[in-house]
């Protein structure tokens, strides 16, 4: 591995031109295609093998044209204080607002309030349904724009008017929170090489790698159905990581030129070591993410394999442009230690003052390390104990989907939710939609009418419609509205509830009962993910550990990491539901509505986050063991390790945490919530498992971490990692002239 990616490294170095071309190249083909392509419209939910999704299909094939899953609004009219619904101006002015939705090209239907008992009991409140021929994502902005208009209209002739549904979901923004964390990743890179243009190089690739990757989703979102979200979270993702795969090898190529060697001969050395750890950091971060396609759905799956892409994309811009691009930085990029004087630091070989020449200063992170291997235990144990306290909310965490209700108060959905919930009650927001498939029945009518006085007997059902049957009569829906909002963990005792219920009227009649509708939808994702969570733990965990056992030829070494990764991701949980649901600083997050955690969150989490985590633990640990194999003692190499790695490893940690931190800015929940999930997870997986934690193990463990059983060494793959077949050439005698000609080999 490390000879090749030397190869690789100088024949790109050489060749920089050629190179730059075909990045250039593909940057500017992605941007063409993304430019030329439709928008992304929002994903629809199709979960396979949930009884939410069953009973929308069987709608489909039962009430042909009824369009099941087409987008649906809610106008909601309140009528001047004093004043009510039922007044006959407030009433000609609804009419004419139901008859100009009427009229629209992709509406299928409109219901007036005054025929549809949609009036509120005190008579202030009335809303009108619109149901629309197509999805929320196919709608044309024709159609939105008509819907605002009749809304606009309406609050002209004095009416307070909010619309909701998913009608008029809009691409979610980031805000001018996510150029924060790109300017916050830039000033940590320019303190790190104390150069601009070292400090520009991860920018500009990781710029152009991301660019390439969301082009590419922007230009198959249509084809593909990409949700808008995915484009957001493969940003997030792809400029963390190309940025710190960027960073790593521009750092290993100033330590290379530190020792004197040309700078051809830099890249190559510096590609293939560090470029080696890139490698197998993005493998482990492609597992995670692809490794999502064992749960089952269809969003979920796709977001991961296009972050992936992203992913891939940054590894290789890191092995191929950044030694080009050192090509035409030649001298401008110094040695390590030659920074110049733009932080007002020595030029190389400069004693400083304070000390005798030829006795450099020990850096933090060497006196941090030295620190940890005289007092393992301590800090072990500190940094455990923290980590479980941050984990203790966690115990605590409810899951569920966000809705409208979680929108923030400034939106015209929020509005119309509080609107309808004033009215009508909490549970209006989410009505469950019963279909009962009566054709295996004897008498399909007593069937439905069974179904719907089971319902009625149920505890938290405030409302239940009569059977409304299709033109054949086999199958009919009731609409049952709860007494709970629909996140509520009474709405989700209600539909088990309900479908209990249906299971006794089956065995009486045979007539099945399926409960449905987006509330009934989201509690089925949540089931499915927390089905799924120990599964895809399974298979990721133990993909990365036989991974990492090839990287580092050990078996305890994994295992730490491993271990180590599951307390960093329960604290971020806990930090998670803290915020989130807690309400801990959730003004300054602008968590306007607490609530349950994204039903997503906790295997997202795992997958990113274990990616991430193992990420820090191959570039870190990777150089303790090329110190070890080099004849160091375990305690020297942990030291060494730290000497030239940990200042490296804390500017990539800083750095993604800020460009993950840039999304809380998000207007959609659910990336506010990954984005400080994400931030929080690598501050903690970097600054207290990997920082504190590892080197307290490892100094504890002592020879017996590089322990790997001989038939097993036997087995593996030398995949050299720490660049041994490149420091034994060297070794050798081979000079300049005979490293071009191995590379031409």
């Amino acid at each position: 591995m490390a000879t090749f990616l030397y190869k690789l490294g100088r024949l790109a170095f050489r060749r920089r031109h050629f190179v730059a071309l075909i990045w250039v190249a593909l940057l500017t083909l992605a941007g063409v295609g993304a430019a030329s392509a439709p928008p992304a419209g929002n994903s629809s939910f199709s979960i396979p093998g949930t009884e939410a999704q069953k009973a929308f299909d069987l709608l489909e094939q039962r009430f042909p044209g009824a369009s099941a899953d087409g987008a649906t609004a809610r106008v909601v009219f309140k009528a001047p204080s004093g004043e009510k619904m039922t007044d006959a101006d407030n009433k000609a002015t609804v009419q004419k607002t139901v008859d100009e939705l009427a009229d629209g090209s992709e509406v299928a239907s409109v219901a007036d309030p005054y025929t549809g008992n949609a009036v509120s009991k005190d008579g202030t409140i009335a809303y009108a349904s619109v149901k629309y021929d197509v999805s929320g994502m196919e709608l044309e902005e024709s159609t939105k724009d008509a819907l605002e208009d009749a809304a606009q209209q309406a609050r002209d002739a004095g009416l307070t008017v909010e619309v909701g549904g998913d009608a008029l979901q809009a691409v979610p923004e980031t805000g001018a929170t996510e150029v924060i964390g790109i300017a916050v990743a830039a000033v940590v890179l320019v303190i790190t090489f104390g150069s601009l243009v070292a400090a520009g190089l991860p920018l500009l690739t990781a710029l152009i790698g991301v660019g390439i990757g969301v082009s590419s989703i922007t230009a198959l979102a249509s084809a593909l159905e990409l949700g808008s979200t995915t484009s957001i979270l493969a940003m997030m993702i792809g400029l963390a990581v190309g940025i710190d795969y960027a960073l790593f090898i521009v750092s290993r190529y100033r330590a290379e030129l530190a020792e004197g060697r040309e700078r051809e001969e830099a890249a190559g050395r510096a590609v293939g070591t560090a470029g080696s750890a890139v490698v197998f950091a993005g493998l482990t971060v492609v597992i995670a993410l692809v490794g999502l396609a064992v749960v089952n759905i269809p969003m979920l799956t796709k977001m991961g394999v296009a972050a992936a892409g992203t992913v891939a994309i940054a590894v290789l811009i890191a092995l191929t442009m950044i030694p080009a691009l050192l090509g035409y930085a030649g001298r401008r990029v110094k040695p390590a230690g030659a920074k110049g004087r733009l932080l007002g630091r020595s030029r190389k070989g400069e004693p400083k003052p304070d000390r005798p020449a030829g006795q450099p200063k020990a850096n933090v992170g060497t006196r941090w390390a030295s620190f940890v291997v005289r007092r393992p235990l301590a800090v072990l144990l500190l940094g455990v104990i923290g980590l479980g306290a941050a984990a203790v909310p966690a115990a605590s965490l409810e899951l569920g989907l966000p809705d409208d209700g979680s929108q923030p108060t400034s939106t015209t959905q929020r509005r119309a939710y509080d609107l309808l919930s004033e009215g009508f009650g909490p549970g209006f927001n989410g009505p469950l939609m019963v279909v009962v498939d009566a054709k295996g029945s004897d008498a399909p009518k007593d069937a439905f009418d069974d179904v719907a006085g089971e319902i009625k007997g149920l505890d938290g059902v405030v409302a239940v419609t009569p059977p409304a049957p299709n033109k054949g009569g086999d199958t009919a829906t009731i609409t049952v509205i709860p007494d709970s909002k629909p996140s509520s963990v009474q709405t989700e005792d209600l539909v088990h509830a309900i479908r209990d219920a249906g299971g006794d009227v089956e065995a009486k009649t045979g007539a099945e009962t399926l409960v449905t509708g987006s509330t009934a939808m989201n509690i089925d994702v949540s089931e499915k993910l927390n089905d799924a969570l120990v599964p895809y733990l399974v298979l990721v965990v133990g993909l990365a550990f036989l991974l990492l056992i090839v990287v580092f030829r050990s078996i305890l070494v994994p295992l730490k990491a491993a271990l180590g990764f599951l307390l960093s991701v329960m604290a971020a949980l806990g930090a998670v539901v803290a915020v989130f649901q807690w309400g801990w600083l959730s003004g300054l997050m602008g968590v306007e509505e607490t609530g349950p955690v994204m039903s997503m969150m906790p295997i997202f989490m795992v997958g990113v986050v274990f990616g991430l985590a193992m990420d820090y633990e191959v570039f870190l640990v990777t150089r303790m063991r090329e110190a070890f194999v080099h004849g160091e003692k375990p305690h020297q190499a942990v030291v060494t390790g730290f000497k030239h790695g940990a200042r490296v490893v804390t500017a990539a940690a800083v750095i993604m945490m800020a460009v993950f931190a840039g999304f809380i800015g998000s207007s959609e929940s659910m990336v506010k919530m990954i984005g400080f999930g994400l931030a929080i997870a690598v501050f903690f997986d970097a600054f207290v498992v990997r920082m504190a934690i590892v080197p307290a193990v490892l100094a504890l463990l002592g020879k017996k971490a590089w322990w790997l059983p001989k038939w097993l060494d036997r087995a593996l793959p030398n995949v050299d990692v720490e660049g041994e077949g490149l420091r034994t050439a060297a070794e050798r005698g081979s000079g300049p002239d005979e490293d071009r000609e191995l590379v031409r080999a």
